[in-house]
């Protein structure tokens, strides 16, 4: 019976560690970019959430178009804040950098309390029917489906680096933009495709999150920002095998602390992880270790 306790809280983490897993991919392909810490991330991820919901409530169209939306809205809206909040800032401190992506995060998050107010709304989920059961595991179908679809994003994005044109002009920038540019790529397309890709996954994971909890409110992006950020340093920041594995390990430990009764400290939990990582392997899990000129 312990066995298939263990076993199940193990499915419990997987499904919320692959939610994890995506927001902290926008996290780390920012800073494999710019070295930016964009924590307006976690808003990002919750607009996409209102979004489909409200394209669900009012047009009345299909669930997975409602997903589609929520994508493109999200991509868009990465592309305007780093446009106006952090590109006039690319060649200041990184503290003015950090402080600015601060405040876009609160700025986002209060305008939608005013206007839609702070109430938590109940997310309709396509996602119905009896949950499996293996050896006395029950699996939902709405863990299944949020699994797989972290997993078939993970895929394309590591395709869509690793054997594209802008994938590779994506690699060049991360590694000497300066270089990258006098070699004719446009570097400022390329850092506004990184948060279009980055924004669009994280609002597709904003929907996740509404199906897995079923429930959505405006300041539901930070805590889960947070965690993901968390999730991509232990993994190794820069790494998007990284982002995913980090975001598992954190997924899995919650969810096994919360089945011993120490809800209450899971936080504390995925933060006495993070020290421990980084004590022994200070660039992550799969991260690389970059001696840096002073």
């Amino acid at each position: 019976m312990q066995v298939q306790l263990f076993l199940q809280q193990i499915i419990n983490g997987l499904s919320l560690g692959s939610i994890y897993a995506l927001i902290a991919l926008g996290y780390t392909m920012v800073y494999g970019i710019i070295k930016l810490i964009n924590f307006a991330h976690g808003e990002v991820f919750m607009m996409g959430a209102f979004v489909s919901f409200f394209v669900l409530a009012y047009l009345k169209v299909n669930f997975y178009i409602s997903m589609l939306i929520a994508m493109i809205f999200c991509a868009l809206l990465g592309v305007i804040i780093e446009k106006i909040a952090y590109r006039p800032l690319r060649k200041s401190t990184r503290v003015a950098a950090l402080i600015t992506a601060i405040g876009v995060s609160y700025l986002i998050q209060n305008l939608m309390v005013y206007f839609i107010g702070p109430e938590v709304r109940s997310f309709p989920s396509p996602i119905v029917g009896a949950p499996i059961q293996v050896f006395g595991i029950y699996i939902q179908l709405k863990q299944i489906f949020v699994f797989v679809i972290s997993i078939a994003l993970m895929l394309i994005l590591q395709f869509l680096i690793n054997h594209t044109k802008m994938g590779k002009a994506m690699r060049a920038v991360a590694v000497d933009a300066q270089a990258a540019e006098l070699m004719g790529i446009n570097v400022n397309r390329v850092i506004s495709f990184c948060f279009a890709i980055g924004s669009g996954i994280a609002g597709i994971t904003g929907v996740l999150f509404g199906i897995y909890y079923g429930a959505i409110e405006p300041t539901m992006g930070t805590m889960p920002g947070l965690k993901a950020f968390v999730a991509a340093v232990v993994g190794g920041i820069g790494s998007i095998p990284g982002a995913m594995i980090g975001g598992v390990l954190i997924g899995v430990l919650e969810t096994l602390v919360t089945a011993l009764g120490y809800s209450m400290y899971k936080d504390a939990a995925v933060y006495a992880l993070l020290i421990m990582i980084l004590l022994v392997l200070p660039q992550g899990i799969l991260g690389k270790n970059k001696k840096e000129k002073v």
